[in-house]
């Protein structure tokens, strides 16, 4: 089972994943987010780096592959820039029994929803998500993916926006699209969504700083149609129209 853990909050994980999270016998996950699963008599924790993705994901189908009840723990949704495509791409490439294996893809509410159900509905309309990694594409191609979705009119989810290995990707990435879409465009900083030390920032993609994000940050960049209606609090919600002016 390829676990969604959602985005930090026990009430944004499914009833499912916990489901899958107390079945299991065997856990593996990068180690921060295997702190996130609650300690069970009975089962053995595998945590890793980051890094190992497709080392952990062959572990994970050996141990099924035994006979063990296997949980690969992914933060957010698995499916997104997560564990599901490690696991798929090991299959593919690993012993053949491991395509008999029962495998199950368990969702998880991704960053990207949880921030923008916290701002509003950002991505009302037509979105996108790009990983601003590097480790697995080139950089120029990142820019070429943003400046074609800014083009096209998307509004722009941004995962993995920053590192310490990383500290410049984001404000470069900022600057290209300045280029392609207008200076008061706005720019969601949403930091630690639905955990105790939450934080949404918003500023013009004009003056945004990149210094304001980091790996726990999901970044989006609104739209020209992006409306803003301010609150009698002083608050702001963001929502993109659903449709466009003829």
């Amino acid at each position: 089972m390829v676990v969604g853990l959602g985005p930090g909050a026990d009430a944004l994980q499914t009833p499912q994943a916990a489901a899958a999270l107390a079945a299991a016998t065997d856990l593996l996950g990068y180690s921060t987010y295997l702190d996130r699963v609650p300690v069970r008599g009975g089962q053995t924790r595998h945590a890793s780096d980051n890094r190992e993705e497709i080392a952990r994901a062959r572990h994970a189908l050996a141990l099924a592959a035994s006979g063990r009840d296997v949980a690969m723990v992914s933060s957010g949704d698995p499916g997104v820039f997560a564990m599901a495509s490690a696991v798929f791409e090991a299959i593919e490439h690993g012993e053949a029994a491991w395509c008999g294996l029962d495998v199950q893809v368990i969702p998880g509410i991704s960053a990207m929803f949880a921030a923008a159900a916290r701002i509003g509905a950002p991505l009302g309309h037509d979105f996108c998500a790009i990983s601003l990694s590097d480790n697995l594409k080139p950089w120029e191609t990142v820019l070429r993916r943003l400046r074609a979705a800014a083009e096209a009119g998307f509004v722009i989810a941004l995962y993995n926006p920053a590192s310490r290995a990383r500290p410049w990707q984001l404000a470069a990435a900022l600057e290209a699209l300045r280029g392609v879409v207008p200076g008061e465009t706005p720019v969601i900083f949403a930091t630690a969504i639905s955990r105790a030390d939450e934080r949404i920032d918003i500023a013009p993609l004009a003056t945004a700083d990149a210094g304001r994000a980091d790996m726990r940050t999901l970044v989006m960049i609104g739209t020209a149609a992006t409306r803003a209606i301010t609150r009698p609090d002083g608050g702001v919600w963001l929502y993109t129209p659903r449709g466009e002016a003829a």
